[in-house]
């Protein structure tokens, strides 16, 4: 059972490890430190191996839990009713909060506030377009990040980040918003601009 709680354990480590370069940017948002959003970032690549490895914990935790018991002499000591922590209702609710990890960077847009805002400018003289190479975005989370950042700013228009190809693109009113304003809200984020 010991061997058990251990596999338990370390599936719930490697879920969180997993996603945590995209539940970072969101802890950020809610602490109110956002520059600290790309801290992991460096984890991204070797994402596909802990979900494998998660998957396969679990895997090897079910099997466990699962298997047929071998016939041993009838004891009077063994307790039918296990302890919650050895249940497999237990087990279901590891299951359940680690498929929600690993599917985090999939919904995480969720947990940032709405960037929709009404933006009047006077003159498409004034309407500037600029794309920043951005490094260290590794989902859809760190891409609504900046988006969020980037829009609090007035004279913004449009800003679409895309963590893909590595840029964030915005369309603002450069009458009421400077290019460095922008560069210092991206630099918020913890992201960088590569120049």
């Amino acid at each position: 059972m010991s061997s058990e709680k251990k596999l338990i354990g370390t599936t719930i480590i490697t879920a969180i490890a997993a996603s945590l370069c995209c539940i970072t940017p969101v802890l950020a948002l809610i602490a109110g430190t956002s520059g600290i959003a790309s801290t992991f970032s460096w984890i991204e690549p070797f994402r596909p191996y802990l979900i494998a490895i998660t998957i396969l914990l679990l895997a090897i935790v079910w099997y466990q839990k699962l298997k047929p018991k071998k016939e041993e002499i009838d004891c009077e000591c063994e307790d039918d009713n296990p302890k919650f922590i050895s249940s497999k209702k237990f087990l279901f609710l590891i299951t359940l909060f680690t498929g929600l990890m690993l599917a985090f960077p999939n919904y995480s847009e969720i947990f940032f506030p709405s960037d929709k805002k009404e933006v009047v400018y006077v003159s498409e003289s004034d309407v500037n377009v600029v794309e920043y190479k951005i490094s260290g975005m590794t989902c859809a989370g760190c891409e609504v990040h900046i988006e969020s950042e980037v829009n609090k700013l007035d004279g913004i228009i449009e800003v679409k980040a895309n963590y893909e190809n590595g840029n964030t693109i915005v369309k603002f009113d450069r009458g009421k918003v400077t290019n460095n304003e922008i560069e210092v809200a991206v630099g918020k984020t913890g992201y960088k601009i590569i120049e």
